[in-house]
């Protein structure tokens, strides 16, 4: 038999992503995405592919070149498909019929066109758009003076920059509405305001938006639902005002909405609920008011591109539905009714990242992942729970490649808190021989590390690394007062967590060294990375990603630096003590491990002056280390980034790891 070869970093540029199910309304087939890399434009290509669901049948391929082509979303009759794609430049819509043909362009809006909804007739498509206050959607292109000019930029809101997206550059997002036979187009939304389309309801009365119209947006962060009224443009609000709602759904007969979200008890690290809506008793109901785990996909990962979440996806009877909810490390496909009965139809320990039903609760199209399995496309049985592989976009990869064994554990924190994580050996691990062992800390802090392929992982497994990775607390997965209990705590309790780990793992697997420990994470992870070095140097090398070091200088300076310190260590600028008392950078002469710092020039979640801080300190006091700054990249560097940095950070992280830790 031949050997199979190991993972690299590089191996990105071989693998594919499948994401986006999308079943039709007769649940014969299945359209979804597939995303790889074209390593000489550093870009990535996205395609649409057709599935039959009937038959045994090849998949086709419906869209082709190398741009990105995403978001298919059925025609009514599903006889058309409505897409994005960049291939003129700006994302805009184009059609295609399912019997074949070149695609047409819907749109040519200047500021492009996405989130395709068709109204229930057929005739119509709604769709995002980005507008300044004198824009209008019906500008057109030739129009637009696209001559270079260098102009200030006036700043009068706190909410002006975003790390997905930059400066402001004075556009709010709008809804349009394009009429497919004359391409008239109208606007559904305008001002200084930004709304999110949703979903059309089945008879065509109503558009479900959400949008936060509070007044005062610098100190809002809500997202009410409202139903605009096509014919007669009345709004109709209906949440409460104080929450964050979305992933509108609407039942068959029109008469149910269900929505995802929550009233912020626990401002970010509130759990989503599922509730439900009557149009005719204009009521709002929680459904799941003590129901201890989170609506949705909470699982992180650096390897799908594109992941779509659904929200409620109703059945025939207007009472029951299927969604997503994340547990104890998987995300698992759950059966509801609007009783408030719940229970799973597919547990495993897997990572499923897309669902779609095409209407009916006999069968569902599921997207799956596991640490051995990038992610493939999956046929649902509701009933019977029986799954059955629809694509195999890897094949000959997987084929070709040896994935490392990962071994779950659970485990008591020293104050008795059950804590959950995994191992993942080394490939060519031999009984008998010691090995050197890096510990990796989830950014977030709410996120769930889970059963999911994560390249990172693989590629230390791969240089002969054993990868430690848990869920200490403050994650997502393990209950409300689990995830709310590192609010104000940051660097006590959660860092007791992850020690608790190591030793946990030092004590039942005898081939891990103890000499040879390494530590790294991002974001959150990263920060913890930091505080970790500054409190024991039981850690022979650690490298530290879009970390924070200084609570003080990170507020207002981060996109969500003005709040999210109150949020989460419960301290501003009028309590510059606690702020301090939890930065690792105060801890910074106690730290001896070397530390490599890597970190992307245009993150503003967590600024590069972060790193650039901890840097400084350390170099001033003769300590190892090493500053990495990656050109064009924001926070998002190691899952979405330009994929030759992304592969360039991964080789970073295993070179410093192999310099230090591969040393007896």
């Amino acid at each position: 038999m031949k050997e199979k070869k190991s993972i690299a970093a590089e191996h990105l540029y071989k693998l594919n992503s499948v994401v986006d199910p999308q079943v039709d309304s007769s649940g014969k087939g299945c359209l979804y995405v597939v995303t790889s890399i074209c390593k000489k434009n550093d870009t990535y290509i996205s395609n649409i592919y057709y599935k039959s669901l009937e038959e045994e049948s090849e998949e086709m391929q419906w869209t082709f070149g190398k741009d990105r082509n995403h978001s298919p979303r059925w025609s009514p009759d599903g006889k058309k498909i409505v897409f994005v794609s960049n291939r003129t430049g700006k994302k805009q819509l184009f059609i295609l019929n399912r019997e074949g043909g070149e695609a047409r362009q819907l749109t040519n809006i200047p500021n492009g066109a996405t989130n395709p909804v068709w109204s229930p007739d057929g005739s119509k498509i709604a769709f995002q758009t980005r507008l300044c206050k004198e824009e209008s959607i019906n500008c057109k292109e030739a129009n637009i003076d696209h001559t270079y000019k260098t102009v200030p930029l006036e700043v009068t809101n706190m909410k002006y920059k975003s790390d997905q997206s930059g400066l402001w550059d004075g556009k709010y997002q709008h809804i349009g509405m394009i009429d497919i036979s004359t391409g008239e187009l109208m606007e559904i939304t305008t001002g200084e305001n930004d709304y999110l389309l949703e979903s059309w309801s089945p008879d065509g009365k109503y558009i479900a938006i959400s949008a936060d119209t509070h007044k005062d947006k610098d100190l809002s962060f809500c997202s009410d639902v409202f139903l605009y009224e096509v014919e007669t443009s009345i709004w109709k609000k209906i949440t409460s005002g104080s929450g964050d709602f979305g992933k509108v759904t609407w039942s068959a007969n029109g008469k149910k909405i269900g929505l995802i979200g929550h009233e912020r008890e626990y401002e970010n690290a509130t759990y989503s609920k599922l509730w439900v809506y009557d149009v005719e008793l204009e009521w709002l109901q929680c459904l799941t008011p003590d129901w201890d785990a989170n609506v949705g996909d909470d699982a992180i990962g650096d390897f799908q591109q594109g992941v779509v979440t659904p929200g409620m996806l109703w059945g025939e009877d207007n009472e029951s539905f299927v969604f997503l909810g994340s547990d104890h490390g998987n995300t698992i496909v759950y059966f509801g009714h609007e009783t408030g009965a719940i229970y799973p139809s597919l547990i495993d320990n897997q990572h499923v990242y897309g669902l779609s039903t095409g209407g009916s609760l006999k069968w569902a199209v599921v997207a799956i992942s596991t640490p051995k399995l990038p992610g493939d496309l999956f046929l649902l049985n509701l009933e019977t729970g029986e799954v059955k592989q629809l694509t195999d976009v890897n094949k000959q990869f997987v084929k070709e490649h040896e994935f490392a064994n990962v071994e779950a554990i659970q485990f008591q924190s020293n104050d008795g808190w059950e804590l959950h994580g995994w191992l993942m050996k080394p490939i060519g691990f031999k009984a008998g021989e010691t090995y050197p062992l890096t510990l990796e800390i989830h950014g977030g802090p709410h996120a769930m590390y889970a059963n999911t392929y994560f390249h990172e992982f693989q590629a230390l497994a791969a240089n002969g690394f054993a990868v430690l990775y848990i869920n200490p607390r403050g994650s997502f997965g393990y209950g409300q007062h689990f995830v709310d209990a590192v609010r104000g705590d940051y660097g006590n309790k959660d860092y007791e967590d992850i020690m608790d780990a190591v030793d946990y793992i030092l004590a039942n697997f005898d081939f891990i060294d103890e000499t040879r420990l390494g530590v790294t994470g991002g974001s959150y992870g990263g920060f913890m990375t930091n505080w970790i070095i500054g409190h024991t140097n039981r850690f022979k090398a650690a490298v530290t990603q879009r970390s924070i070091s200084n609570w003080i200088s990170f507020y207002g300076v981060s996109d969500i630096g003005y709040y999210f310190s109150d949020w989460q260590l419960k301290a501003d600028l009028t309590d510059m003590e606690t702020l301090w008392k939890h930065s690792p950078l105060a801890y910074v002469e106690k730290i001896e491990t070397p530390l490599l710092i890597l970190h992307g020039e245009n993150d503003l979640r967590c600024p590069i002056e972060q790193a650039e801080q901890l840097f400084i300190a350390l170099k001033k006091q003769k300590k190892t280390t090493k500053f990495i700054r990656f050109p064009e990249s924001n926070h998002e560097l190691s899952r979405s980034g330009k994929p030759s940095l992304r592969i360039e950070r991964l080789n970073y992280i295993n070179n410093w790891f192999k310099e230090y830790l591969m040393k007896n």
